[in-house]
């Protein structure tokens, strides 16, 4: 996978995973991860910072020792790859946990099976709102009125900026929210194409470096340590192969440990990975990795969604939850 972003000109994304000719054939037998023949996996990722630390698990052969040979596939967006997820093009992919609850609630089985990575509580966030400097947003009340870019609708930046809005004194329904790619934004910010744009690492620092704006870290101010991503997979595939969903459960809980303790090696992987300028790699915050997921953040998301009508009907999180 490569994907080309530097800090002056990132505005250019392309995905070349190398994907094999079948599509990505739903994998089963389990893993045995005992140097036996590897299973081959297809998984949906993010082109965003905390994707690397997958290609860190492939690179450190953490995944083979568990009996997988696994091919990264990028997405616009957790909502993006669910479809391909049920339909067995990928056997697993990382989503935000919002688009998990929606599509549970549209009734497609799928599974959250893992924490992946999630918000920062205190200090500088790894998500953010920002717009030019001479735009006069600098508040989220200021967004009352603007179109604010989103990578995909009806997700966690949208019910999150919603929020901060009515918590500023604004109309959280008059924000007119539009979709747009993550690498495409700081592009049409600067043309005035849109008002301001919600986005996560390594794009919030090559804004803040371009001199925009910064409006609010609305993670952190809503549902702080809030996470992020999540990994999921068909029930199908969770019911016809338990074994081998366990075992891949248990690679990437080792890879986020692993990502955790060693966020130096996270930042030489970006330059890879997404293939972004050394320079950028060491500048960009890091969001914290683990399985464990904040039950609280998780169910304020919740609320909020429900709150803003994203959601029909509150979530059972004993469900949910892995």
């Amino acid at each position: 996978m490569c994907v080309t972003l530097t800090a002056a000109a990132l505005l250019a994304l392309s995905a070349c995973s190398g994907t094999s000719d079948d599509g990505g054939a739903p994998a089963t037998g389990g893993a045995t991860g005992g140097g036996g023949e590897l299973t081959p996996i297809t998984m949906g990722v993010l082109p965003i910072v905390p994707s690397a630390a997958l290609q860190l698990g492939i690179d450190e052969g953490i995944f083979e020792e568990h009996g997988f040979d696994v091919t990264l596939e990028t997405g616009q967006g957790g909502a993006a790859l669910l479809p391909a997820v049920v339909s067995g093009q990928m056997q697993f992919a990382i989503s935000n946990p919002l688009s998990i609850m929606l599509a549970q609630g549209e009734g497609l089985d799928v599974r959250l099976i893992t924490g992946y990575s999630h918000s920062l509580k205190e200090g500088d966030d790894i998500t953010s709102v920002w717009a030019p400097a001479d735009s006069g947003i600098s508040s989220p009340k200021d967004l009352e009125g603007k179109t604010v870019a989103v990578n995909t609708l009806r997700t966690m930046g949208e019910v999150s900026i919603k929020e901060i809005v009515s918590e500023d004194g604004g109309d959280p329904n008059a924000v007119e929210f539009v979709e747009l790619g993550f690498p495409d934004m700081p592009a049409a910010l600067s043309a005035g194409n849109i008002d301001a744009a919600w986005v996560p690492e390594p794009f919030q620092t090559i804004l803040k470096d371009g001199g925009n704006q910064l409006v609010s870290y609305n993670y952190q101010e809503t549902m702080p340590g809030v996470p992020t991503m999540s990994v999921i997979t068909a029930g199908t595939l969770a019911e016809q192969d338990p074994e081998m969903v366990e075992e891949f459960v248990a690679a990437v809980d080792e890879i986020t440990a692993f990502a955790q303790e060693n966020p130096d090696r996270v930042r030489e992987t970006l330059t890879t990975f997404l293939e972004m300028d050394e320079a950028l790699a060491q500048k960009v915050l890091i969001e914290d990795f683990g399985a464990e997921m904040d039950e609280e953040a998780m169910q304020s998301l919740a609320d909020l969604s429900l709150e803003y009508g994203l959601l029909n009907e509150p979530v059972d999180m004993e469900k949910l939850m892995p």
